[in-house]
């Protein structure tokens, strides 16, 4: 399975971004999904996550409300959309697929993408 995410880039503190996580070579549709960062020197944390069908979420208290996770099946494609961005959001963004439902414990992903970083300035 490959995930590509796309979207990050440099922004200024109150800003929106939407950043995006293309999915190939397996059944997007039955895979909880999930976001999470690593900020430099930071271990890497939950963002949020969705289940298969896109009718239930789950966020970090540091984002609930600021962000919202969402998916297309039909287009293999999992978004996240940040709003109301803080210094403290900096950091590398990564989606991750997993058969097991709402998970928020990075190790019980198993595909990960490559990251995009997410930068922004105060």
């Amino acid at each position: 399975v490959q995930l590509v995410e796309s979207g990050g880039r440099l922004v200024q503190a109150g800003d929106s971004l939407n950043v995006s996580c293309a999915a190939s070579g397996r059944s997007f549709d039955a895979d909880t999904m999930g976001w999470f960062r690593q900020a430099p020197g930071k271990e890497r944390e939950f963002v949020a996550t969705i289940n298969w069908i896109g009718t239930n979420t789950y966020y970090a208290d540091s984002v609930k409300g600021r962000f919202t996770i969402s998916r297309n099946n039909a287009k293999s494609t999992v978004y996240l959309q940040m709003s109301n961005l803080k210094p403290e959001d900096t950091a590398v963004y990564y989606c991750a697929a997993t058969a097991s439902y709402m998970e928020t414990s990075r190790e019980r992903y198993n595909y990960w993408g490559q990251g995009t970083q997410v930068t922004v300035s105060s």
